[in-house]
């Protein structure tokens, strides 16, 4: 049986449905500027959320640059195992370059969340942050359902990302944020999380401009 590692040998851009960032390099500037700053403490509060403890095997599905999974491995500690994915090469790139710098122990690979090459029940905790408003809400439902394939019984699934603006204020700030005209939103997510196998399903508002969370377990 292969290991991880030998699983993630890829690092060409996957064919998907969902959009693939391949600006890697201006990605932080970008994020921090779109969340006035906040892009740290966005990171620890996801992490946090989760409440990722120390030997915990993470998944952070959409790694991006890997703020999160480095945020994610600061719970896990020295025991835990953490491993972020992403479809962008260059995404990947960037943060294999962050972990070597830091002397940061996370696998980092390319991969698609609509068909990820990790074993069944393999997670106690899967992260999203800021990636499922990329996906069409068929790559979401099929996404959700192979988080709960990766997820151990009882495992979290913990996203954070934009929700869906009701009011004419929420609008203009949703397009101030380079997301104007989104049909759907991170609180519409509990009716697939339930599809895909998921319970003790809650939504709620995050403290940072327009985001929202939504996290389940795994049955």
């Amino acid at each position: 049986m292969k290991t991880i590692s030998e699983l993630h040998t890829h690092d060409h851009a996957p064919e998907t449905e969902g959009r693939t960032i391949r600006w890697a390099h201006l990605y932080d500037a970008l994020v921090g500027v779109m969340t006035l700053g906040n892009a740290k403490a966005i990171r620890q509060t996801t992490a946090a959320m989760a409440k990722i403890k120390a030997g915990d095997k993470v998944l952070d599905v959409g790694c991006g640059t890997g703020d999160l999974t480095f945020a994610a491995k600061a719970h896990a500690g020295v025991t835990g195992e953490v491993h972020g994915t992403d479809a962008s090469p260059e995404m990947i790139e960037v943060a294999k370059g962050k972990a070597a710098q830091r002397g940061t122990q996370i696998n980092f690979q390319v991969d698609l969340i609509e068909k990820m090459s990790f074993p069944d029940h393999y997670f106690d905790v899967v992260l999203s942050s800021l990636m499922m408003h990329h996906l069409p809400n068929n790559l979401k439902r099929q996404g959700l359902v192979e988080i709960r394939r990766v997820l151990k019984p009882g495992g979290r699934i913990v996203i954070v990302d934009f929700r869906r603006p009701n009011t004419f204020t929420e609008h203009i700030l949703t397009a101030f944020l380079l997301h104007g005209g989104m049909q759907s939103g991170v609180q519409d997510l509990p009716t697939l999380m339930k599809e895909a196998g998921f319970s003790k399903i809650e939504t709620g508002d995050v403290k940072f401009m327009m985001l929202g969370f939504a996290r389940g377990e795994a049955k």
